[in-house]
């Protein structure tokens, strides 16, 4: 019952975020963006921080088996292996193997260093959640036919191939030996309230729990139980034949004695009562979603038609989202998850290629602007570097300033009355007027603009517009 329960949970949230991050159902899904870990340490959310941490304290590792799209992703990897293994010459079965401490501190402090250094785009690379979502967005775009980076395309390529290859021949490896929101777990699932054990005088010492452990965590020769590698996915308790294995509240010296009774007595079911009624309350209160996702389609606004595509002009500063309190606490918090990516439908945001800020989302208006009215990215962003912005305060928040190029202007130079980017400003701020020679120009209000793009993307000039919004480095309003 338990194993069943944990798989259905586990199923909804990596469907739901993988449509996450493909960009549909962003309002139904977008509250499991908000549960990984990672992100809402960048975002300070301590609610989430602190619900995993007693989460983690109460039960052992549910969220490695259950939120985390990663971990789910290699159970899926481990099943598939299960059900094809026999098609191969030879499948090596999992074994208990001890603590590798190194490899996980190192990892651990290489991500802090990170962080306090600003070197985002190790964290992007190293962040498990990122990394699914990176997976997923180059999936989905291919199929679509769409193009995508390169540098977007070989890191999660490698990514993939590396945690396939890794769930494939040592389980859970990944997560007990590299992952660094696993080893922080780690630190309190040691102390986890409730726990499978072993009873050795019912244990037939088969072995069978050790072999298909696929945390590698259960020593059958001592009838021990690594829980700091322990991710609560009760397959052994399923695979124990003998009902040696327990999943139930931590003995204490006091009540040993006794449980060991009722065990004897009973087959331990009422034992592990009242464990499993309060993990599936729990659990089911954090994954008790619906699957209803209706397709959403995306939209780019295509402007004026294109007879030669547009460049992405060299800006003075980058530009980054609405929502985002300016360049520099964007790029500090962003984890390169791609989800405001893959839910932008102007196709204004694309991953950076520059090593600064490798992976990171950067704007362009080369295939569409930040429509006034759209405020999806800041919806689904789970670590604080887009926080949630209104419609009515996007239109007083200003990212960028509109600079003019009249020597590419059609209407400067008399080839054309266009007027384009005037009539498309949202807030006003441009409005042509006559010059000394008698042409209407654009002139541009600075204190009104507020970075949108509409101008940029609408200009008729080609390749580069008339017109280039640079972004400001810290966004006001």
């Amino acid at each position: 019952m338990l194993r069943k329960t944990r798989i259905i949970l586990a199923a909804l949230f990596l469907i739901g975020i993988t449509l996450l991050c493909v960009g549909v159902g962003a309002q139904w899904w977008g509250w499991m963006a908000k549960l990984q870990f990672l992100p809402s340490c960048l975002a300070l959310n301590l609610a989430v921080i602190v619900g995993i941490t007693l989460l983690t304290l109460l039960f052992g590792r549910i969220y490695c088996s259950v939120i985390c799209p990663m971990g789910v992703f290699q159970d899926f990897v481990i099943w598939l292996r299960r059900k094809t293994g026999h098609l191969f010459h030879k499948t090596k079965k999992f074994e208990f193997s001890k603590e590798r401490k190194i490899s996980r501190y190192i990892v651990l402090g290489i991500l802090v260093a990170a962080l306090v250094t600003g070197t985002q785009f190790i964290v992007a690379l190293i962040a498990p959640y990122s990394a699914y979502g990176r997976i997923v967005n180059s999936i989905a775009g291919l199929s679509s036919g769409q193009s995508i980076a390169p540098a977007l395309l070989i890191t999660a390529s490698v990514t993939l191939i590396a945690i396939v290859l890794c769930a494939w021949l040592w389980g859970r490896a990944y997560c007990n030996n590299v992952c660094p929101v696993g080893t922080v777990l780690s630190l309190f699932s040691r102390f986890s309230l409730f726990r499978p054990t072993i009873n050795t005088d019912k244990c037939i010492n088969c072995g069978k729990c050790g072999r298909d452990c696929k945390a590698s965590c259960i020593d059958t020769f001592n009838h021990k139980i690594d829980y700091t590698r322990c991710l609560s996915c009760f397959d052994c308790l399923d695979n124990c034949s003998s009902g040696a294995i327990k999943y139930r509240l931590a003995c204490t010296k006091k009540t040993k004695a006794a449980e060991e009774t009722s065990d004897n007595g009973k087959d331990g079911t009422e034992g592990s009562d009242n464990g499993r009624r309060q993990f599936i309350l729990t659990t089911a209160l954090l994954g008790g979603a619906a699957i209803s996702a209706a397709a959403q389609s995306k939209h780019l606004d295509g402007g004026l038609a294109e007879v030669t595509p547009k460049q992405n002009p060299e800006r003075s500063e980058r530009l980054v989202p609405f929502g985002s309190r300016g360049v520099e606490d964007f790029y500090s918090r962003c984890t390169a998850c791609q989800l405001c990516v893959s839910a932008c439908p102007n196709g204004v945001l694309r991953p950076s290629t520059d090593l600064k800020h490798l992976l990171q989302p950067v704007m362009g208006y080369e295939k569409g602007y930040c429509r006034p009215e759209c405020t999806e990215c800041s919806k689904v962003c789970p670590s604080g570097a887009i926080l949630p912005i209104s419609k009515e305060e996007k239109l007083i928040t200003h990212i960028g300033r509109a600079t003019l190029k009249l020597e590419l202007c059609l209407s400067a130079k008399g080839e054309a009355r266009c007027g384009n980017c005037s009539r498309h400003c949202p807030v006003g701020a441009i409005r042509m007027v006559r010059n000394e020679s008698g042409m209407m120009i654009p002139v541009v209000n600075e204190e009104l603009c507020i970075g949108c793009g509409a101008c940029e993307n609408l200009c008729p000039s080609r390749p580069i517009s008339a017109i280039t919004v640079n972004g400001l480095s810290v966004h006001h309003e």
